[in-house]
């Protein structure tokens, strides 16, 4: 098996020419890369259900738009807390996964991280690939490769994040986030 470079804290921004409804216009925090696989959570997928209807004890502790949001088509049962904690250490029950970025344990009572936490968001599910899979969706160029800032965790309009993700990047990519909802209709 090759080897395979992590991409672990970067973003996976959907090209306009991925056709999986599951991914249209999606930007994609990756949390684990490797050769066995990858995981990530949708970041720009908010649903109607507030955060206070599943996970009442974390609610307070929730950015805006306070809701769960759909980080991706597998185990939508499933909660994923993902925080940004400023400094070098982080509280019992939360692991750093990419610079400031990390994962909260949500069997960890709330108030043993509240005053660390600099943002919170719940996601139902999450997405994931087999080994290889992602490589192989890159080089058919179904995804943008970008760095992460820890803010795109936590954008109160979750809505705009894939053209402000694009508009921030350099050269011929940021042009990308011009692109028409409906091609057809240019």
């Amino acid at each position: 098996m090759t080897e395979v470079s992590s991409l672990t804290g970067r973003l996976l921004v959907a090209t306009p020419a991925l056709t999986d409804p599951n991914f249209d216009r999606a930007v994609v925090l990756l949390l684990d890369h490797d050769d066995e696989g990858s995981l990530g959570v949708v970041l720009n997928r908010p649903t109607p259900v507030t955060v206070g209807d599943i996970l009442e004890p974390w609610a307070p502790l929730a950015g805006e738009p306070g809701v769960v949001f759909q980080g991706g088509p597998v185990s939508l049962d499933a909660a994923l807390g993902v925080a940004v904690i400023p400094g070098d250490e982080g509280p019992l029950g939360w692991r750093r996964v990419y610079g400031a970025i990390g994962l909260v344990d949500l069997e960890t009572p709330p108030e043993l991280l509240a005053a660390a936490l600099g943002s919170l968001r719940i996601f139902a599910g999450y997405a994931g690939w087999g080994p290889g899979q992602l490589e192989q969706e890159l080089t058919e160029g179904a995804w943008y490769v970008v760095e992460s800032e820890p803010g795109d965790v936590s954008s109160p309009h979750p809505e705009t994040l894939w053209r402000a993700v694009l508009r921030r990047q350099r050269g011929e990519l940021a042009m990308v986030a011009t692109y028409p909802d409906d091609p057809s209709l240019n």
